[in-house]
């Protein structure tokens, strides 16, 4: 069975606007699947699509979609009636402060958990019953390192990414004999627009040109996802952050905790 008779005809992917999103859903097109593109920007998904038009056969559609707003999954899933969606991607979700619990409205984190996980979830009981009744379909959910313990400024984006973790891992636990491949993708420092603007703003690096130290390239963890598309429930994404996982797993919760707050704090003491 090919890519696209096994995950297609149409993929969903949810912050394809750009980085590791956009990367994923012209990956996705290279393979013969049609996408929807969905993120807030309507115009820098207008480029993504033209793009993924100008390179490949795939068929694209545009949905600009705020998953923070009230009604996001309602809306996502009206928009995609009519089409035969068997792969979805959610890789909404970054989170571009990295302060303090305290020092930001606590409206700040029920957004953060509303668009990571609460749509998430919605979106995922919408379409996996359709990928289940003709028994193929793929889910692939963005994770993030910071998801393996807690650690201070990102209280509520770790504990988001922890759900989607083990949310990934259960749904996976589901549907393995199904048909349908569930992935958690837990992704480490990467090279996004949004990290470079985070880092500039630091005194990371002295441009946005400029790759922030450590960080993993958008080609080489969507060439890893590609992958281990069928290596679920989890897979981590690059070697230093695996390596990194498996000193966490030796520790005690609240060791790891202690060595994620040291680390947290050397990287704003850098700044």
């Amino acid at each position: 069975m090919t890519f696209a008779a096994k995950y297609g005809p149409w993929a969903l992917v949810a912050g394809a606007s750009d980085g590791v999103g956009a990367a994923f859903a012209t990956g996705l097109a290279e393979r013969g699947v049609n996408v929807v593109l969905l993120a807030r920007r309507q115009a820098v998904l207008n480029d993504v699509a033209a793009q993924i038009d100008s390179a490949t056969s795939a068929q694209t559609r545009t949905l600009a979609v705020d998953l923070a707003q009230p009604g996001a999954a309602a809306a996502i899933a009206e928009a995609t009636a009519e089409l035969e969606i068997g792969f979805v991607v959610y890789c909404a979700g970054a989170d571009p402060n990295f302060k303090p619990f305290l020092s930001s409205p606590v409206e700040a984190a029920e957004t953060m958990v509303q668009r990571n996980c609460m749509v998430l979830m919605q979106l995922c009981h919408h379409f996996a019953p359709s990928m289940v009744e003709r028994g193929r379909g793929g889910i692939v959910i963005f994770g993030s390192g910071a998801g393996f313990a807690g650690g201070p400024n990102m209280v509520a984006y770790a504990a988001s990414k922890a759900f989607d973790m083990v949310f990934a891992e259960a749904l996976w636990a589901e549907l393995r004999d199904k048909g349908v491949d569930v992935l958690g993708l837990i992704l480490g420092k990467t090279d996004t627009p949004a990290l470079r603007e985070l880092e500039y703003s630091r005194g990371r690096i002295a441009s946005l040109d400029h790759v922030p130290p450590g960080a993993v390239a958008v080609d080489d963890v969507i060439a890893e996802a590609f992958e281990n598309l069928t290596s679920g429930p989890t897979w981590i994404v690059g070697e230093e952050l695996r390596a990194g996982m498996q000193i966490l797993g030796s520790l005690t919760r609240n060791q790891a905790v202690q060595l994620i707050s040291a680390a947290s704090e050397a990287a704003m003491g850098s700044g």
